[in-house]
């Protein structure tokens, strides 16, 4: 071999080396998110919290990170508009009192947003901590039909005349406890970090969770895994359900958007079909029959399937006790004996043969021991079917995070 042909491939050599021992790239991960909803009709049972259209109005909203990273970018959603969906300006404030800092989307500060779909701002350099909260404001101009909203955001929002998306602090603003066109957060965050997506309906929503305090289960559990750089985002719904579409689309349509399309998601937990089992009869849907327990084991199987398919570790979490839910509202025949009969075989199905990696009994966490179909007076809410503040510390303090984020039973070792 010449001298030179020695050098060249001395050369090659370092390059392969320092190619293979450069550290991986960091990557962008799930850190928040609010899961997409159509705005329901004046003849709904609740109301939409929402106006029916905002006009040169900025929409302010809280959301607490669970990761935090040097960059974040903003995911905004025209998920169920008819109409293209125009942005003016939309910022970022990472700190109370600080100046919002703006926000580009492919270097402009407004963006348009076609019906059915989503854009990501531009990443921006603005580093932040872990369980952070922080505030985005999207200002909008011309009249903007509201048709995509997140109805239980159990956080204050605020809308105030005018572009005051560069405002410190707002003026003249009206609070609203829903949330629009914010949908999610991402981080940058090293290349260990991963994300968490629990699914599920308004008890993973935090339906009475106390106001402004993230006091979800899923905040408690974001505690728990931030110091293990794993982030959780909820994807609950109020009024979610399995089979059906309920206050949002049902969990078998939404799965791929809200849980498998999460930047980073290798876990998922799903906590969902109470309100299939409930609903039929009540005020919700009168005349819809109640699916059969083959149908709701169907159902899991099939978010099992959509979950191993793409390599994600999903566990199943057994429902909680509800009797006696919800007295004196116009849903007080929401609880029946034969409705809780057929939670307990499918809770029973869980515990025995779940198509899941896992399952976490939640059902036994939240339950009284005297009267087992009832929630515990210390974890209940006192509606007897959504957990208080100490309820959904107890949920989160009953996931094993070792099963969470230990290796598939279906071959893929996730974290």
């Amino acid at each position: 071999m010449t001298r030179l042909s020695l050098i060249a491939s001395a050369l090659v050599s370092i390059a392969t080396s320092t190619t293979a021992d450069a550290a991986p790239p960091n990557h962008w991960v799930a850190s928040w998110q609010a899961s997409p909803q159509p705005v329901w009709g004046a003849d709904f049972l609740f109301p939409a919290l929402v106006p029916a259209q905002l006009q040169n109005q900025t929409f302010r909203q809280t959301a607490r990170l669970s990761l935090g990273g040097p960059r974040l970018r903003v995911r905004l959603s025209n998920a169920y508009g008819t109409q293209p969906l125009q942005i003016g300006a939309a910022s970022v404030t990472v700190q109370p009192g600080s100046a919002p800092v703006a926000l580009r989307f492919n270097g402009q500060p407004g963006v348009r947003i076609a019906p059915g779909e989503q854009r990501l701002s531009d990443p921006l350099a603005l580093p932040t901590r872990n369980l952070q909260q922080v505030q985005v404001s999207t200002y909008l101009a011309g009249p903007t039909l509201m048709q995509t909203f997140h109805w239980e955001g159990r956080q204050t929002s605020w809308i105030a005349l005018g572009n005051q998306s560069d405002a410190t602090a707002l003026g003249d603003a009206h609070p609203t406890t829903a949330r629009v066109l914010l949908a999610g957060i991402d981080v940058e965050a090293p290349p260990s970090a991963r994300s968490v997506v629990v699914i599920g309906d308004s008890i993973t929503d935090g339906a009475t969770a106390s106001l402004d305090q993230d006091q979800r289960w899923t905040d408690h559990l974001a505690a728990r895994l931030a110091p293990r750089g794993v982030a959780v985002v909820n994807a609950g719904i109020s009024g979610g359900r399995l089979l059906r579409d309920g206050m949002g689309a049902a969990a078998l349509a939404r799965f791929q958007r809200d849980v498998i399309d999460q930047p980073g998601a290798a876990s998922v937990i799903v906590l969902i079909g109470i309100n299939d089992i409930s609903w039929p009869g009540t005020a919700f849907a009168r005349d819809e029959a109640r699916p059969t327990l083959g149908q709701l084991q169907a159902g899991y199987r099939a978010l099992a399937q959509q979950a191993h398919r793409h390599g994600l570790r999903i566990l199943g979490a057994t429902l909680p006790p509800f009797a006696g839910a919800l007295p004196g509202t116009p849903l007080d025949d929401y609880y029946a004996e034969d409705k809780d009969a057929l939670r307990r075989q499918l809770n029973e199905w869980l515990r025995s043969e779940s198509p899941f990696d896992a399952v976490i009994d939640l059902d036994a966490a939240l339950r009284d021991p005297a009267e087992p179909t009832r929630m515990a007076a210390a974890f209940d809410s006192g509606d007897h079917l959504h957990p208080g503040d100490a309820g959904n510390r107890a949920m989160a303090e009953a996931v094993d995070l070792e099963v969470l984020l230990g290796p598939s039973t279906h071959g893929v070792d996730l974290l």
